[in-house]
């Protein structure tokens, strides 16, 4: 079942007495479909129409055309089973006035009808202290905080967040993603809307790219990579130099070129790789995105780069490292082909910056 399906969604504003040509339209003919269970993220620019989708969903806004139905129910005939159901932490609109805390999240319980523990969820957000002070004295991220503990309210089966991590610090937004993940394996479908791509990245199984109204794609990440063309960086430590084993990976289909770098007694697959990123981003390395680990086949025994490697001086018993350059769709049949013929005792990848993705989605290159 879909979680959240719209079909046909526009959404146009005008004025009394002025031409339709003067109309402003938010959408235009959105279909979008969230399947039960996912985290889906909502990307796009400031302005692009996504709290236009989100109150739509909610029936805060009416569309012009078009239909949506959320957990199974019409909106709007049914809207109030919607909220019933859903936990929502809204962008631009937050709580106000000389109330607490922490009365501002039990008013959220007795509203919802749900037995929650005030306290649990303020603490699960980080808020037991700040919870006793009137809300007009907190902080943006701590608004932030509050809000979600409201949103948490009842176990939704959705949680729709809307720039969730405005405001936080970056401890916060991770506190903010551990919950994200939480709240996902308790079974809920999480749609996350932002204009900050990392933070999407880090936790969404699909995201939709809303442009000017239109939805530009739908699709995960790793397909996005490989449908702009993203390259990758993929960063081996191998047990030992192999030369057939590094020509095997040169003759991959996607591979761009592979080098043999001497491992140094302070090097790691980490470093490595933002090194490589700098000898060949002809100091474009402040675009790139972090490294990311990939699990190994072979377990990291503790015999790292620094174990008594002496580089590529002609021992083949020498700890070694390969930096592999590839397009997105061959890094995996790199790394598959590296490990059926020698140990790898690390992985590294570092990718295409989501940044640089988004904006060839958005200028309509692919």
């Amino acid at each position: 079942m879909a979680a959240i399906e719209l079909r046909g969604v526009t959404k146009r504003y005008g004025a009394s007495g002025l031409r339709k040509s003067n109309d402003v339209t938010a959408l235009r003919d959105v279909d979008l479909r969230v399947e039960d269970g996912e985290i889906f993220g909502f990307l796009g620019p400031n302005g692009a129409g996504k709290s236009t989708t989100i109150d739509i969903m909610l029936d805060y806004l009416e569309p012009t055309a078009g239909s949506v139905r959320v957990l199974g129910h019409d909106v709007p005939d049914e809207s109030v089973r919607v909220r019933e159901w859903t936990g929502v932490l809204p962008d631009g609109h937050g709580p106000v006035g000389e109330r607490t805390g922490r009365e501002h999240v039990e008013f959220a319980i007795e509203a919802k009808g749900a037995d929650d523990d005030p306290d649990e969820l303020l603490g699960r957000v980080g808020m037991l202290g700040p919870e006793e002070y009137p809300v007009a004295q907190y902080s943006k991220g701590m608004t932030q905080r509050l809000l979600l503990a409201m949103a948490l309210v009842g176990e939704p089966d959705l949680l729709i967040l809307d720039e969730p991590t405005t405001g936080l610090d970056p401890n916060g937004a991770r506190e903010m993603r551990e919950i994200i993940r939480e709240e996902n394996a308790r079974g809920a479908t999480v749609f996350f809307s932002s204009h900050i791509l990392e933070q999407v990245e880090a936790v969404c199984d699909r995201v939709a790219i809303l442009d000017r109204g239109e939805i530009v794609t739908v699709d995960s990440i790793e397909n996005l990579r490989e449908r702009a063309g993203g390259t990758a960086t993929v960063t081996l430590a191998l047990a030992n130099h192999d030369e057939a084993a590094i020509e095997r990976v040169r003759a991959v289909d996607g591979v761009v070129s592979v080098r043999v770098e001497s491992a140094a007694d302070d090097a790691s697959p980490r470093q490595v790789t933002a090194t490589a990123g700098h000898r060949s981003g002809g100091g474009d390395e402040q675009r790139t995105s972090s490294p990311q680990r990939a699990e190994s086949a072979e377990p990291i025994d503790g015999a790292g780069l620094g174990d008594g490697a002496k580089g590529f001086d002609g021992d083949p018993d020498a700890a070694a490292t390969v930096v592999v350059t590839c397009e997105a769709r061959a890094k995996a049949a790199a790394i598959a082909t590296m490990h059926e013929c020698v140990p790898v005792t690390d992985v590294a990848v570092e990718e295409t910056p989501l940044e640089d993705l988004f904006a060839v989605f958005t200028e309509g290159v692919a």
